[in-house]
């Protein structure tokens, strides 16, 4: 069960970017109100060497210790690749803690729920060696119950493709995130209001 969710965002509580002046704060959900039970000044000084900058990114992780989800305004760079090496599930949101808490805390439970309760995820189909397609338009009508990151964002993080297509509605929001990790490349072209080409290439 999720109890605890961490926030960048300034002195005045509105969330921030970790190269702003601010404090990340992890709230405790207790009963039906949020309750800040840690608290860490944080600034991201982008000026520092790639060293320092490292360490200040373990610095968070270890501060963060078993709370696993983390939101701020924006997050790139290498402090998005140790949060998700970390297994941190990362929220980019605008605004102050008590307007999205309850509902980063919904979508979690939620995707949380759908993957316990499913075994048997479909995954891409191979279609010539190292090219993958998959149609999340037509394997949603299948299973509305599977979410596009619960189809493809392992196969995605092993990396065992070269090339994957995918046919959606629209971009997956996680997958812009994944994007930032630097593994692969990405194009998107619209063939028409609800239908939109993903093709994935895994930088070698």
């Amino acid at each position: 069960m999720i109890s605890q969710i961490a926030v960048m965002h300034t002195y005045d509580g509105i969330t921030t970017t970790l190269t702003d002046p601010g404090v990340i704060t992890i709230y405790s959900k207790e009963s039906s109100y949020w309750i800040p039970v840690r608290v860490m000044p944080f600034y991201l000084d982008q000026n520092k060497g790639m060293i320092q900058i490292r360490e200040e990114a373990r610095r968070l992780v270890s501060f963060l210790g078993d709370c696993k989800i983390f939101v701020a305004k924006a997050i790139k760079g290498i402090v998005f690749y140790e949060l998700e090496k970390a297994h941190f599930d990362v929220w980019e949101i605008s605004g102050r803690p008590h307007e999205f808490l309850d509902q980063v805390l919904d979508e979690e439970e939620k995707d949380i729920l759908q993957q316990s309760k499913k075994t048997d995820i479909p995954s891409p189909v191979e279609i010539s060696p190292g090219q993958y397609y998959l149609s999340l338009i037509e394997m949603h009508t299948i299973r509305p119950d599977v979410s596009s990151k619960q189809i493809l964002l392992k196969f995605i993080q092993t990396g065992a493709y070269q090339k994957l297509e995918v046919v959606c509605s629209h971009v997956p929001p996680w997958i812009t995130h994944e994007l930032k990790s630097g593994c692969f490349s990405m194009q998107a072209e619209n063939f028409g209001p609800e239908e939109v080409r993903l093709v994935l290439t895994k930088d070698m």
